[in-house]
């Protein structure tokens, strides 16, 4: 069924089918001014001899030729979508080997002396690369694998009020360490300490060899003998205790 309606913007009238409008809710473009509007609204009579009737405008109401103009040139990437360029992969792959690398020299740092225990041969090249730094590369300290074999304690014969203390440490591990450090302990009649004396690797070592003896340590699974005059005069001490550690 064909009907008659009219722009109300530009006045033109227009011929359309019933089945246009009931398809698109009754809304029609005018073919003249490109308006919508409400065709149901607008019908007119069509024996109005003022009527002009222009072509079906239902027909341009999806027209390509009508869209309004794109809101960028074809191509072109609006701004919201846009990405920041990616970083080179180069870029990103010399700051990982950076990193690695500064971990590596980081870690190397912190355990040199169990490197060095581990892999004797590293101990010069670690010391090469600690001495322009001020670092060094100590010997491991373990005393778990530190033991006194023996140890005994007697008056001096030739001075009186003087004591000796000999005593074996020897070194368990398969690798170098550190001489530890002694702590005696003078006990009296009831085991109740009267003296205690700690002796560090100076205080025990050879006065003339200790500069030597102290960079190399104990070696692995070797031992030290050593002997100690100690001024006993103002403890009346029937017994002793010995032990060794590393201190803090």
């Amino acid at each position: 069924m064909s009907l008659a309606t009219r722009c109300p913007a530009c006045g033109t009238a227009f011929r359309v089918q019933s089945m246009q409008l009931a398809a698109h809710s009754g809304t029609v473009r005018c073919g003249k001014c490109g308006s919508l509007f409400n065709g149901v609204a607008a019908l007119v009579e069509e024996g109005d001899e003022r009527l002009a009737l222009e072509p079906s405008p239902q027909l341009g109401l999806f027209d390509p030729s009508r869209r309004p103009e794109p809101a960028v040139a074809d191509g072109e990437i609006p701004d919201f979508l846009a990405h920041e360029p990616a970083p080179r992969r180069w870029l990103w792959g010399g700051m990982a080997l950076i990193a690695v690398a500064f971990l590596a020299l980081q870690a190397g740092h912190r355990y040199r002396a169990e490197l060095a225990a581990a892999w004797p041969s590293m101990r010069a090249p670690l010391q090469a690369v600690c001495r322009p730094l001020g670092c060094e590369v100590p010997l491991p300290r373990r005393p778990e694998l530190m033991s006194i074999d023996a140890s005994e304690l007697q008056a001096d014969a030739r001075r009186s009020g003087l004591i000796v203390l000999n005593a074996v440490i020897r070194n368990r591990a398969p690798f170098p360490q550190d001489y530890p450090a002694l702590e005696l302990t003078l006990t009296d009649e009831a085991d109740r300490p009267v003296l205690r004396r700690v002796l560090r690797p100076r205080d025990y070592l050879e006065a003339g060899r200790a500069g030597e003896l102290l960079p190399q340590g104990i070696g692995g699974g070797a031992e030290a003998t050593l002997r100690v005059l100690l001024d006993a005069s103002r403890a009346r001490a029937t017994g002793y205790r010995l032990y060794l550690f590393y201190p803090a």
